[in-house]
C-alpha cells in the first residue's frame, strides 16, 4: 500500500465515532480499576482526587496504552470497530513508535485551540488532523 492513491482515508464522523468508543472502553477500564483498588466507597466520596492512584489511572495509563495500541495494532479499540487503522502517510505501513509518541503529543496540541486540530480532519484532503500531520500518519479504512 505504498502508493497513497490506494489509501481510503477515514473521515471525520467515523473518527469521532471511534473516539467515542475509545472513551467508553477506557472509562470502563478506569472505573473497573478504581473499583478494584478502592471499592464502592470511592464513588460515593466527595473527595475529588485520591492522589497518585488517580493520576496513574486517569493520565499515565491512557497515555501509555494509546500509543502502544497504535504501535502494536495500528489502532485503538474504537478504530478497530470502525474498520480503520493508523498508518505511516508515506508508506502505508504501521507507524513507528516515534510517530506514535509524536501523534500522542499532537493530540494535546490539536485540542488546545477549541479542538480545531481535530476538526481539521473534516477539511483536509487526506483527512489528517494536526496530530496526524505532525506525526506523518493518516487513518485509513481497512475494508
Amino acid at each position: 500500500m505504498a502508493d497513497t492513491q490506494e489509501m481510503r482515508y477515514t473521515g471525520f464522523w467515523a473518527r469521532a465515532g471511534a473516539a467515542a468508543l475509545d472513551l467508553l472502553v477506557f472509562m470502563l477500564i478506569s472505573v473497573s480499576l478504581l473499583y478494584a483498588i478502592h471499592g464502592r466507597g470511592y464513588f460515593k466520596s466527595e473527595v475529588p482526587d485520591r492522589g497518585a492512584v488517580d493520576f496513574l489511572n486517569m493520565f499515565v495509563l491512557p497515555n501509555l496504552m494509546v500509543p502502544l495500541l497504535w504501535f502494536l495494532c495500528s489502532a485503538t479499540p474504537g478504530k478497530m470497530a470502525m474498520s480503520s487503522k493508523v498508518v505511516d502517510a508515506r508508506t502505508g505501513k504501521k507507524p513507528t513508535f516515534r510517530q506514535c509518541l509524536i501523534r500522542l503529543a499532537g493530540y494535546y496540541l490539536s485540542a488546545l485551540p477549541f479542538g480545531l486540530g481535530f476538526l481539521w480532519v473534516a477539511l483536509d484532503r487526506k483527512k489528517q488532523g494536526w496530530h496526524d500531520k505532525l506525526a506523518g500518519t493518516v487513518v485509513i479504512r481497512t475494508r
